[in-house]
This record gives structure tokens, C-alpha cells and sequence, in this order.
């Protein structure tokens, strides 16, 4: 009896092993490292630019890898408003910032409670970094609570900050595990490292510069803090946690900001003078070569090819680049393109746009999809089988069929919004454009406080794009029914509270009227 339950049990034993299918094993989940340079123009990457002067060879190398948008645009035509669209898959004038940017003394723009592309990476196991210009604002501490001060444009804004405390709402509170950056842009004070929430040290002296290429505005600055060596500074934190991250079990994402080619303009003295064109140029060439060496540091890492690398720009070139020096020697940011940074023109917000990720993108890509740099949010969630919910990244469409080469029966985007300096709205449709304003809604000629250009003009603007990419053309008058087609397009998304199929939502409320769209609700 007792060996024939000895029997019995081997048997029993032998038939469950040898049903038991072999353990799968799970994909590691990518590495995502997103580099968001800050005024770059489209027409400044070389493969982006046939008659470009600016040869970015490590960029250029990195779009061969992967794949290349053509047709890729920041949600809005300056800083703050697209890294708010970027972090959260949600266009940014649904946000309280409903114009303009903040400065470095600004509050905090995304509350707490707002999932963000960092937060979500965090729960699906993600180690997540931000490294560079935040420029979303947070809450530095203050010396008297009930002090009043100004926003941050001049000096004494800054008299009240108290540098030896935390600062709160900031990166680590939207999902950051590790954080170090600054507040602003690079000519935005107060100059002062932030790491995990904490000033790397105390001001201790007030700075500025006024010259031409190299200004950056008055204000207290951290011995630490040394203007020429801040881009260069977060490539060597950016190459250095890469690094350490890929020895560990767990996935990393990587938010790289860069403060440049912004102002101000400083090319290292290795850099000075390398472009033949002028410091901007030499300033793209030594961002180049840093490209380059972040590449050849996540090759080293050994994690070559389950990593994501993402380079764009937060808007177009700004005029601080001095076109008329660069046109003279026949290089054009824009490329062929209106306007440039602040305007709603395609200068202002149509930007070049990179995915490398050899496990999942096949070499040499290119795409002539409308795509917005909203939508990383959206495609982050669906590699990592993340199910958004519908109050999260409203504007964000997964950018996964476009890296698969899915064949699409309708473009990717119904339409794509845009967004100007001064709030000035348009909408993008397949081929089609309609602007609602006069001018430019920015910077360049027609400026929205020039009157006598303004009142000399249609109240909108429709391009053709396809036909007319430089915006010369006006049709607003002989195709009214496309004008009336997209401006009710427009109205539904605003009023809707999204872009994507969904719950509807309410866009975050301001005091007073968004500009140029009165027609339209804001809530």
C-alpha cells in the first residue's frame, strides 16, 4: 500500500509538470527619454532643411534611427504653454495661463491633483526624472506670508523669496522621483538650482548681462550657478543618471529640458565661432554634440534598444537669433515658413519632432501626419498599458500606429489647435488652416499692437497649406463655408473640454475673456 501511493504521487507530480506550459517572459518595459530644446526652429535641423547652414550631424543621425515628423507642432508658440501640454496631454489654454508665459517667480500652473505624464509613468513601476527648465512654476517659500510683490520681471520681486526653504508644488509633487533644474527660462530670474525641492544653495549676488546674444535680466544668482555652464551642466546629470538607471531592474523616464538655444546665447568657448554664421549657430552646433553624446551613452548603458529617445523644441526660433544675420548667409530657422516663435503662423509652432526606438520603429521613417506635442502623453500610456481616465491627457492620441506603420483609413488628428502668445486661437484641419486673427498674434509683422495694420486686414485668416505652406494666400473671403466649418470645429473642442472621444470636461476658469474668441464659451 505504502509504495503504491509513493507510485501514485510521482505520477500525480509527472502529469502536472509536464502540463505546465514554460513561463513567458514579460518585456521590460522602454526607457523614455524626452529632450525638449527651447526655441529651436524647425528649419535648424539640417535633415529638416535641405539649404540649412547649421549641419547637425548627431540629430540628423538620430532621425536616420528612427523616425521623423514633418508635420509636428507644439501646442502653443511659446515656453510655458507647451511644457503644460507636454507633461499633461492636455492643451494649454485649457489651463489658467490662457496667454503669455510665466516667469521665475510664477505659482505653480498644474495643481496637484492633475495626473501628469510623470505621475502616470511613476505608478506603472517607472523611475522618473526631470532635468532642466521647468518654467510651470512653483511655490518658493516666503520671508513674510503677507508680503506683496511683483510677478517676477523685476529685481525687487525677488526681495521677499526665502532661498533656505523648500519650495512646494513643484516637480516632485507632479510625479518626479528625482528632480534638479531651475524655475524659469535662463534669462529669468531668480538663477538658482532646485534639487528634490530643495535650493542648491543661497544667492549670495544679484547679476545680469546686457549684451547682444548673451542678456539675461537682473536678478539674485547662486554661486553654483554659472549661466555659460547650465545646458552644458544638465547633459552631464542627464548622461550620469542614464547611467546609473540602467543598471537597476526597473524602467526610467527621463524629462531633459534644455534652457537653449534660448536666450541667452552661449556657446562654450570650445563652440565659439564654429558655425560661420553667428553665436546662435554655434550654439546649435554645440547642442548637436551633445545629442551625440547622449547617444553614445545610452549605447554604452547597454539599453540601446529598448529606449525611447524623443528630441523637439517647446516652439520656433525666436527672433533673438538674429534672422536678418543668419538670412544674409542663407540660413533660415523657419525654413520656409511665416513667422517664428510667438506668432500663429507655422514658424511659431511647427517644430521638428524625432522618435529612435529600435525595438519598435524601424529605421529611416518618415511622416507626414499632423501630430502635436500633446500627444506623447497618450502614446506613453498605451506602450505601457496604462488606461487613461477622462480627465486625463484630454488632447493626447497615441502616437503608437504612426511608429507601427499602421496603414490609417482617416489622418491621425481630426485637428489640431494652435495657440499664440497673445492668446490668439487657430485650428488645422488636413490641408486647411483658419486663423482667428488679423495678424500674426505674436511677434512678427502684423503684430496684434500695431492698429493700423490690424484694422487694414480680414478679421481671420485661411490657408491652404498644402498648396500655400508660407501663409501669403488669404482665402478667408471666397471659401466662407471652410472658414464657418473650422470655427465650429473649434467651438465644439473648446466648449467640450476635449479633443479626444470622451467624457466631456470643464477648461480651468480665468477672470475675464480669452482673447479673439468671444464667440466661443469658456466653459
Amino acid at each position: 500500500m505504502k509504495n503504491f501511493t509513493t507510485l501514485l504521487l510521482i505520477s500525480i507530480l509527472f502529469n502536472i509538470t509536464s502540463c505546465t506550459k514554460p513561463i513567458k517572459e514579460v518585456p521590460k518595459k522602454p526607457n523614455i527619454i524626452y529632450v525638449l530644446a527651447d526655441d529651436l526652429g524647425y528649419g535648424d535641423i539640417s535633415s529638416f532643411n535641405e539649404n540649412g547652414k547649421i549641419k547637425t550631424t548627431h540629430i540628423d543621425k538620430l532621425a536616420s534611427e528612427g523616425i521623423k515628423f514633418t508635420d509636428a507642432h507644439t501646442s502653443s508658440a511659446v515656453c510655458s504653454p507647451t511644457r503644460y501640454g507636454i507633461i499633461t496631454g492636455r492643451y494649454n489654454w485649457r489651463s489658467t495661463l490662457k496667454s503669455s508665459v510665466l516667469t521665475g517667480k510664477s505659482k505653480a500652473l498644474i495643481p496637484n491633483s492633475r495626473t501628469t505624464i510623470a505621475s502616470m509613468l511613476k505608478k506603472q513601476g517607472y523611475n522618473t526624472a526631470f532635468i532642466g527648465k521647468w518654467h510651470l512654476g512653483w511655490n518658493w517659500a516666503l520671508k513674510h506670508k503677507d508680503s506683496v510683490s511683483g510677478e517676477g520681471w523685476n529685481v525687487k520681486d525677488f526681495d521677499n523669496l526665502d532661498f533656505s526653504k523648500p519650495i512646494t508644488n513643484g516637480p516632485k509633487d507632479l510625479g518626479f522621483t528625482y528632480s534638479y533644474g531651475h524655475s524659469g527660462s535662463l534669462d529669468m530670474a531668480p538663477y538658482v538650482y532646485v534639487e528634490n525641492g530643495m535650493p542648491t544653495a543661497v544667492p549670495d549676488s544679484v547679476t545680469q548681462n546686457t549684451a547682444k546674444y548673451y542678456w539675461w535680466r537682473k536678478g539674485p544668482t547662486s554661486k553654483d550657478f554659472i549661466h555659460d555652464d547650465v545646458t552644458p551642466n544638465f547633459f552631464r546629470r542627464s548622461f550620469k543618471y542614464i547611467t546609473e538607471k540602467a543598471q537597476e531592474d526597473n524602467p526610467f523616464f527621463l524629462y531633459l529640458a534644455l534652457p537653449s538655444p534660448h536666450t541667452p546665447i552661449l556657446p562654450t568657448k570650445e563652440w565659439q565661432d564654429k558655425s560661420d554664421l553667428n553665436p546662435y549657430g554655434d550654439f546649435m552646433l554645440m547642442i548637436d554634440a551633445y545629442m551625440g553624446q547622449l547617444a553614445e551613452t545610452i549605447k554604452k548603458a547597454g539599453i540601446e534598444d529598448n529606449t525611447i529617445v524623443v528630441f523637439t523644441s517647446d516652439n520656433g526660433c525666436s527672433p533673438e537669433a538674429n534672422f536678418k544675420v543668419l538670412g544674409d548667409k542663407n540660413h533660415d530657422p523657419s525654413y520656409i515658413y511665416r513667422g517664428h516663435k510667438a506668432d500663429i503662423f507655422e514658424g511659431g509652432h511647427r517644430v521638428p519632432f524625432i522618435v529612435k526606438w529600435p525595438n519598435k520603429i524601424s529605421k529611416g521613417l518618415v511622416s507626414n501626419e499632423t501630430i502635436c506635442t500633446t500627444d506623447f502623453m497618450a502614446t506613453c500610456a498605451e506602450i505601457t498599458d496604462y488606461t487613461l481616465a477622462s480627465n486625463e491627457a484630454e488632447d493626447s492620441f497615441s502616437l503608437m500606429p504612426l511608429f507601427n506603420q499602421t496603414e490609417l483609413n482617416k489622418p491621425f488628428r481630426e485637428a489640431t489647435v494652435h495657440h499664440s502668445i497673445d492668446g490668439s486661437f487657430a485650428i488645422r484641419k488636413e490641408d486647411w488652416k483658419l486663423i482667428l486673427c488679423a495678424g500674426s498674434g505674436g511677434w512678427s509683422f502684423p503684430r496684434p499692437n500695431n492698429k493700423a495694420a490690424i484694422d487694414s486686414l480680414p478679421k481671420y485668416q485661411l490657408y491652404n497649406l498644402k498648396e500655400d505652406p508660407s501663409e501669403t494666400n488669404n482665402l478667408v473671403a471666397s471659401n466662407t463655408q471652410k472658414v464657418d466649418e473650422l470655427k465650429t470645429l473649434l467651438t465644439k473642442y473648446i466648449t467640450q473640454g476635449r479633443t479626444t472621444p470622451g467624457e466631456h470636461q470643464k477648461n480651468d476658469p480665468i477672470n475675464g475673456e480669452w482673447k479673439q474668441i468671444k464667440f466661443i464659451s469658456t466653459n
